[in-house]
């Protein structure tokens, strides 16, 4: 009987994560003109190839440092202090976690997600 109640909450347990697995992280969006919102309530302006979001945080469809490759971006935090690139072009590097960077616009169907 013991052996059937550990099995039976193993198996609920694993369950548990299945059942309360959250939506998504992407965000849809619609345009108007360079106006763009989205449906969690942020609001920006289409500039080229990036979202400027009214908080100044941008969302581009091409990563700003693309000799930096981060593989699974949920589990990397970047603190401050973290810069990238040669001499004169260092920049500091945008933290993947950041809660402007963990939910991706899509905007006619392209994920902003840098």
């Amino acid at each position: 009987m013991t052996i059937h109640r550990a099995l039976v909450f193993s198996v609920l347990m694993s369950a548990i994560p299945a059942v309360c697995a959250g939506p998504a992280l992407a965000q849809a969006c619609t345009r108007r003109g360079v106006d763009v919102a989205c449906d969690d309530g942020r609001r920006g302006i289409l500039s080229g190839d990036a979202i400027i979001w009214t908080d100044g945080s941008r969302s581009s469809l091409t990563s700003p440092n693309p000799g930096v490759i981060i593989g699974n971006k949920s589990s990397v935090i970047v603190g401050p202090g973290v810069f990238v690139g040669k001499g004169n072009g260092v920049v500091p590097m945008d933290n993947p976690s950041a809660p402007n960077k963990a939910r991706c616009a899509v905007l006619d169907g392209v994920s902003y997600c840098y």
